[in-house]
């Protein structure tokens, strides 16, 4: 069976969707988790465009030891450079280069004719290959590219050594009979492509990217670039779990598989979405919310007959278990610990029994707890940000024909108490305002969500957003089951991001994929 490579670019491509900003340890979270699912190559982040960057890409390349780790770099010496800096400690270390190729990004980009754009790729494949045994070349934009041309480039890339060459479709243009030609015509006319893995990275502009993806392989594509859940600049990426599932549900068409632990699925899913910020919709192919639910009355008939009637794959394959055993205030630190073994978590004792203490909590609120409540006590409160800032008292009053106002009580990381009051237009922007006057920072709301954890009135209520400083810009999540207390402690979570991203912060590179 034909295996397909899976290179995840989820910490680097889909870090640019707008509002998306993961700090280190965000990233190191995502790059383990995408080492459970089995993931073979992932892409790190692109060192060149700020010392943070740099940074976090090596504390990715450090921590992972069973998966390719990539550094994105411009076909220019000095992002090479940093590529190399990145990935010092990487048990198998790659970098990935690129360069446009399409008539449009030469003559207004670039501003390049193809015999310069041929010249400065063929000069930084040689010069990457020094410094690395594995390189993937990119022709930005290749969709858009002459077929003759296309041809000659990749055929320097192979005579250079490149070990993969990507095709991407960077602005979700095509449709899938023409990407699939692309690779077709590359193998049937490019001298010793057999010495390369080509690879599909397709963007989801006009809603294609998974039908061209799967377009390639049919075609001859060795490797697939994408993001969990689809994430991505614009539109988003071509979706990893639509493709792992396609091929494993229809494999007697495609004969081809990865090799991703599939039960890792939706757990990778649910993580991915809480630290960006991004939530999946309902109707999500694979891991959204009503992709195994049936409501129609023929069909619940039918699945009551035989599964298959209605649904060609089962929830448990992509690791969607129903729990066994229900958490409430009466459960003990046994049971608590189980569940997190069951869950993926390997926690130390000072770990564990912090978790225990906010489950407890919780359990105090709420008649029973959930896998998804503890996930999400767990990617919250075992969070490494320095605490400058930590809330003490939340205090609101709140009526329809009254000005809404929000006393806090604030305590800064040297002991010192900060009271303040504010008014406000309703009692989320009060709060805020009042954490504004006892911070003393002066900052922007670009983006506030909150969403739902469970169901239930007694719901665990998540509340995500973004706050920006001049250049900076920082996410910041809280969970309660009082939405105005859930709303605070992600103001405060995403304050003191911003002053721990402060101390390193300078000018990042533009740079599109």
């Amino acid at each position: 069976m034909r295996k397909i490579y899976i290179f995840d670019t989820t910490l680097r491509d889909g870090e640019q969707s707008p509002g998306v900003n993961l700090n280190t340890r965000e990233k190191v979270e995502i790059a383990m988790q995408l080492e459970k699912l089995g993931i073979d190559r992932m892409e790190a982040g692109f060192p060149a465009a700020s010392p943070g960057d740099l940074a976090a890409v090596n504390a990715v390349a450090r921590a992972v030891k069973n998966t390719t780790v990539i550094g994105l770099a411009r076909s220019r010496e000095q992002d090479i450079d940093a590529v190399k800096e990145a990935l010092k400690g990487a048990q198998d270390p790659c970098i990935h280069i690129f360069l446009a190729t399409s008539p449009i990004h030469r003559q207004h980009k670039l501003r390049m004719d193809k015999a310069q754009v041929l010249d400065t790729a063929r000069s930084a494949i040689r010069y990457s290959r020094k410094l690395f045994d594995k390189v993937e070349f990119s022709l930005e934009d290749a969709g858009r590219t002459e077929y003759d041309f296309m041809v000659e480039m990749v055929k320097m890339a192979v005579q250079e050594g490149a070990k993969v060459v990507n095709i991407p479709d960077t602005v979700g243009y095509l449709t899938p009979y023409e990407y699939g030609s692309i690779f077709k015509h590359l193998k049937e006319n490019v001298p010793d492509i057999e010495k390369v893995q080509l690879s599909a990275h397709c963007h989801n502009d006009l809603g294609m990217a998974t039908a061209n993806t799967l377009a390639a392989i049919l075609n001859g594509a060795d490797q697939i670039e994408g993001t969990i859940n689809g994430i991505g600049e614009r539109a988003g990426n071509t979706a990893i779990e639509e493709i792992a599932m396609a091929l494993e549900t229809r494999l007697e068409f495609f004969q081809a598989k990865t090799s991703l632990q599939l039960s890792e699925i939706a757990r990778t899913s649910r993580l991915v979405s809480r630290l960006t910020g991004m939530v999946v919709p309902g109707n999500k192919a694979i891991v959204g919310a009503n992709a195994f639910a049936h409501e129609s009355g023929i069909h619940q008939d039918g699945m009551l007959k035989e599964k298959t009637t209605y649904e060609i794959m089962t929830p448990e394959t992509i690791g969607l278990k129903e729990s066994k055993l229900v958490l409430g205030k009466h459960s003990g630190r046994h049971a608590f610990r189980e569940r997190l073994i069951e869950l993926g978590y390997e926690l130390s004792e000072e770990e564990v029994n912090l978790a225990f203490a906010k489950f407890k909590d919780l359990a105090d609120k709420k008649k029973e707890v959930s896998d998804e409540d503890i996930l999400a006590l767990l990617e919250i409160e075992l969070a490494d940000t320095p605490e400058v800032f930590k809330l003490e008292t939340l205090f609101v009053t709140y009526g329809n024909q009254a000005v809404p106002t929000a006393k806090v009580l604030m305590v800064k990381d040297d002991g010192q108490k900060i009271e303040e009051e504010a008014e406000g237009n309703g009692s989320v922007d009060a709060i805020y305002n009042a954490i504004d006057k006892a911070s003393g920072e002066d900052v922007t709301l670009s983006d506030y969500s909150i969403q739902s954890v469970t169901h239930g009135k007694d719901a665990l209520g998540e509340v995500h957003v973004i706050l920006t400083q001049n250049e900076i810009s920082v996410t910041g999540r809280g969970v309660s089951t009082d939405i105005l207390e859930a709303s605070a402690r992600a103001y405060v979570d995403a304050l003191n991001e911003l002053i721990e991203k402060r101390k390193t912060y300078s000018n990042r590179v533009d740079y599109k994929s």
